[in-house]
């Protein structure tokens, strides 16, 4: 049996007027949450974690040794201390140019959807991970021969998600845009 429901106060017909204008037009909080999760990004770069708070996989002795080749050396050939201080304190991800942490932004998908992401190529790379050859084999130019792409494997760094208080957030930012206010 169906129920009528008649509403005699005007501001109650005029709020929910509101909420349905504000559900068909979600492009102002889309771009709120992508602000936030743009920034919440980013600061996993200094945290070296994933959004569920696990570390990321430290850098190979190898990846150390290459980095650490950009410090100055004393005349025996061992890191000045400022280089080994910086070499200790190198996280994953966060090279010299610190772009893959910087470059986070985030795209409207029209008024349904937001994206957050990385223009840099590697990004995926970092993101998933990949294994010794897995992107084929590139050639020397100056002499025989072929490796593989990469050359080693590379532990995935998520670094991409909603955390559990970034899904808390998105759900204040929501509730908060649709009651208006």
């Amino acid at each position: 049996m169906a129920q009528i429901i008649e509403l005699v106060n005007r501001s109650g017909l005029d709020y929910l007027d509101g909420l349905v204008k504000r559900a068909m037009n979600m492009g102002p909080v889309l771009k709120e949450i992508g602000e936030d999760m743009s920034e919440s990004t980013k600061r996993r770069f200094s945290s070296a974690s994933a959004p569920d708070g696990t570390a990321w996989a430290p850098n190979s002795a190898v990846t150390l040794a290459r980095y650490s080749s950009n410090f100055a050396r004393k005349k025996d050939g061992e890191l000045t201390k400022r280089g080994a201080a910086k070499l200790a304190n190198k996280k994953p991800g966060t090279g010299e140019t610190r772009a893959l942490g910087t470059t986070i932004n985030y795209q409207l998908q029209g008024d349904e959807a937001v994206s957050i992401g990385s223009p840099m190529v590697y990004a995926g790379t970092f993101h998933y991970g990949a294994k010794s050859g897995e992107f084929g084999f590139g050639i020397y130019a100056t002499r025989q021969g072929s490796f593989p792409l990469p050359w080693g494997d590379i532990p995935a760094r998520p670094f991409l998600g909603a955390s559990d208080d970034d899904q808390a957030n998105i759900v204040r930012l929501v509730r908060s845009y649709l009651m208006g206010e």
